[in-house]
């Protein structure tokens, strides 16, 4: 292999321990978010001239060959009609595409296994009816923002569509999964992404100064209980601290081989559906199997299966950010931004409406929206600036359900919306 390819093989799967490990040294690093430094670090690498191009006639190839083998584009090479630079741009076009079903068909089951079903059923009344309401109204607001704005020219607008409602019942990894299972391309995905990250900042703000305040006036307000309100400090490890601890790697080790299984087993399934559909049927399934397989208590007890996974959508941000082209940037609408802004802070509104409806207190609504729109680990930072320590766990416990729901359900409104 090109040493080229392999320096950035190494690149893309080493750089996350650099930006989890700034994360931890440095407070205003981990509010920024590992998510949104990995997308910057990608775009910087993307854009600075360091990698070659494919050039208009490769470009223009892969276009009409979207499968074309090395074979191919090495006769291209032969014939004179592409450089050697470009042959290389080809190749790490294959690597990065190589790396990123890798890293989010991995992340799916990894994550996914540290859900505990047996806990849903055993959910409070008000917090199912939180989830319901919470998951509707994006709904809703998503389906409503599709028919507003798709005469604003944007391309595929369906596409975008259904990952925010993946992203917005879930989170980061349902808009990756999306991505892939709708075929969307990169400079879309990162715009929307990228969208996403910023009003999803306000969003944050807003509800961690003065949602609470606010929502107190028109919901009923959370039953505290006067002894225990607060919420004890955390130990200041990083969360992937003590993961090569011989007790730890070793089952963890366990989990990777069993998504290798399950991603197997999906593959096998795929091969039965018509070519359009394979990777809607391997992340379907893997998300299935995956699911059944953390009711299994040996998998579901396995430390840090969540982190593993979340390490690998740091990747594959890394790597997908590093393809968009931000000269592409040019036509940024402003539809798109007030689309993603709808989608945020509509779905809020009308969470809150049905909340007043069905006498849901503030903080559980705050947490039910936050679990969903920024997904599970926010869930302690925002019941931490509310100083309440009992909306952890179902907020934590809904954010999952949520991410279960996000592949199914946006891939559905997505076609859905295709045909309207």
């Amino acid at each position: 292999m090109d040493i080229t390819l392999i320096a950035l093989a190494l690149f893309y799967v080493l750089t996350p321990i650099l930006i989890l490990h700034l994360c931890h040294r440095f407070p205003f690093v981990n509010k920024l978010g590992s998510v949104i430094i990995a997308y910057l670090i990608g775009l910087l690498l993307g854009n600075i001239g360091l990698l070659p191009g494919m050039g208009t006639v490769l470009n223009e190839y892969m276009l009409l060959h979207p499968k074309a083998s090395e074979q191919e584009i090495a006769s291209l090479l032969a014939a004179g009609d592409i450089s050697a630079g470009q042959f290389l741009a080809f190749k790490i076009y294959k690597l990065r595409d190589l790396l990123m079903s890798i890293t989010i068909l991995l992340a799916i089951p990894l994550i996914l296994f540290s859900a505990d079903m047996r806990q849903w059923g055993k959910m409070a009344g008000k917090n199912l009816v939180a989830l319901l309401t919470g998951i509707a109204s994006v709904v809703v607001v998503v389906v409503a923002g599709f028919f507003i704005f798709r005469g604003f020219g944007m391309h595929d607008l369906w596409k975008v569509s259904g990952m925010l409602v993946g992203v917005y019942t879930g989170g980061t990894p349902n808009l990756a999964s999306l991505k892939m299972m709708l075929d969307v391309d990169a400079n879309t995905y990162i715009l929307t992404h990228t969208y996403d990250l910023i009003i999803g900042v306000v969003y944050l703000s807003f509800l961690m100064s003065i949602g609470q305040r606010l929502f107190n006036k028109f919901l009923p307000v959370y039953p505290y209980r006067q002894d225990d309100v607060r919420i004890r400090d955390l130990d200041g490890k990083d969360p992937f601290w003590g993961i090569f601890r011989r007790p730890v790697f070793v089952p963890l080790l366990k989990a990777y081989g069993l998504a290798l299984l399950i991603f197997g087993v999906a593959a096998g399934l795929s091969m039965l559906a018509p070519d359009h559909l394979t990777m809607v049927v391997v992340i379907l399934s893997i998300t299935t199997l995956g699911l059944l397989a953390s009711l299994l208590r040996s998998i579901n007890r396995i430390e840090k299966t969540f982190e593993s996974g979340m390490y690998l959508i740091l990747i594959f941000s890394l790597v997908v950010s590093s393809m968009a082209d931000i000269r592409n940037f040019a036509g940024i609408t402003p539809g798109l931004f007030a689309y993603v802004t709808m989608a945020v802070f509509g779905s809020l509104a009308l969470q809150v409406l049905l909340a007043r409806v069905f006498k849901i207190d503030s903080d559980t609504v705050i947490i039910t929206s936050t679990a969903m729109i920024c997904s599970p680990p926010f869930v302690p930072v925002v019941a931490g600036a509310l100083k309440n320590k009992d909306i952890i766990v179902p907020g934590i416990t809904m954010g999952i359900i949520g991410y279960v729901v996000g592949n199914y359900l946006g891939y559905l409104i997505a076609h859905f919306l295709k045909m309207m």
